[in-house]
């Protein structure tokens, strides 16, 4: 059972705390937040014995009856958070983007090597069965050799320069913010960062100097031609299509998936539908198999976003925003 302590009570801390009851090997027993208010109402809610509720990070972070520490916190501060984690012996589970550039995230796995522990970045669809069904059919040649992947992830958001989605300080902007999510889709066919290759890209920005439009085409493994964008300003269909010599997969809900999901399938033969009928939610996934992970007990292929998989990632959301 692993023993788990939450740095920040914001809305993907709510998150974790009500996914974590749905897992059998992972248990909530620590928070912390410097705003005293979130403290006591994210006690309350969840029941926290009040001796292991933090108004400062750090008095968790050395907490021994913590196994493994949840950063929630804002963008700006993984880093920082994750160096006091590692040097503490405290696995970690960030949340994205680890860190706000390429160099951030180097220097996070310098601290998680020399310091032996494990650290996942939650890109939580990657737990999702679902995400292991698209893989078992493009193995399995369901569409033939694939060609064209299209992704994209875009809400509607007022802009607000306090807002951490605006504020370029607090590492705002549509590319940190959704950008690994199409980025990260396309590692699940191609793990080499050389075999990426930007062919051509746009970007705009808002009035307070964040990006809040992005697009960009690419080439993997000089076969398979990309497309995604991700924006703030505008309602996209939130989809990925994978088209292949022989059909085509249709994800119409890749990122957060409900109890039950599915993807449509075309091919020459035929046009079907697979169904995934899930009994926890996408984020109680990643933290059970985080935690088995933790516990030494994860398979081998287990299909979670580790700190390599971190440096791609950041190493390409730099080259999307680099002007």
């Amino acid at each position: 059972m692993i023993r788990w302590g939450i740095l920040g009570l914001g809305n993907m801390g709510n998150h974790f705390a009500e996914a974590i009851k749905q897992t059998e090997n992972a248990k909530l027993n620590s928070i912390a937040s410097l705003t005293k208010s979130k403290l006591d109402n994210f006690s309350s809610k969840f029941k926290i014995d009040k001796k292991n509720c933090y108004n400062n990070y750090e008095e968790l972070i050395k907490n021994k009856d913590v196994d493994a520490v949840y950063i929630s916190t804002l963008n700006n501060t993984h880093l920082d958070l994750v160096k006091k984690c590692a040097i503490a012996k405290k696995n970690i589970l960030c949340e994205k983007p680890l860190g706000l550039n390429y160099a951030e995230v180097d220097t996070a796995k310098k601290y998680i090597d020399k310091n032996n522990i494990k650290f996942y970045e939650a890109i939580a669809y990657y737990s999702h069965p679902q995400t292991e069904l698209i893989k078992k059919l493009i193995l399995e040649s369901e569409i033939g050799k694939i060609l064209k992947i299209e992704c994209s992830f875009g809400f509607k958001s007022k802009i607000r320069p306090s807002s951490r989605l605006f504020s370029r300080n607090l590492g705002g902007g549509s590319i940190l913010d959704v950008g690994c999510y199409p980025i990260s889709f396309l590692m699940l066919f191609e793990n080499n960062v050389k075999n990426f290759e930007f062919q051509n890209k746009k970007v705009s920005f808002a009035e307070t100097h964040v990006d809040d439009y992005a697009e960009a085409n690419l080439k993997i493994s000089n076969n398979i031609s990309a497309n995604i964008k991700v924006s703030l300003k505008e309602n996209f269909t939130n989809n990925c299509i994978i088209k292949g010599e022989d059909g085509e997969i249709i994800i119409p809900s890749p990122w957060i998936q409900n109890k039950k999901t599915f993807i449509e399938i075309k091919n020459k033969k035929k046009y079907y539908k697979k169904f995934i009928n899930s009994d926890k939610s996408t984020y109680a996934y990643q933290i059970e198999k985080v935690s088995k992970s933790f516990e030494n007990k994860a398979s081998k292929d287990i299909n979670l976003f580790d700190i390599n998989r971190s440096l791609i990632c950041s190493n390409l959301l730099d080259k999307w925003i680099d002007e």
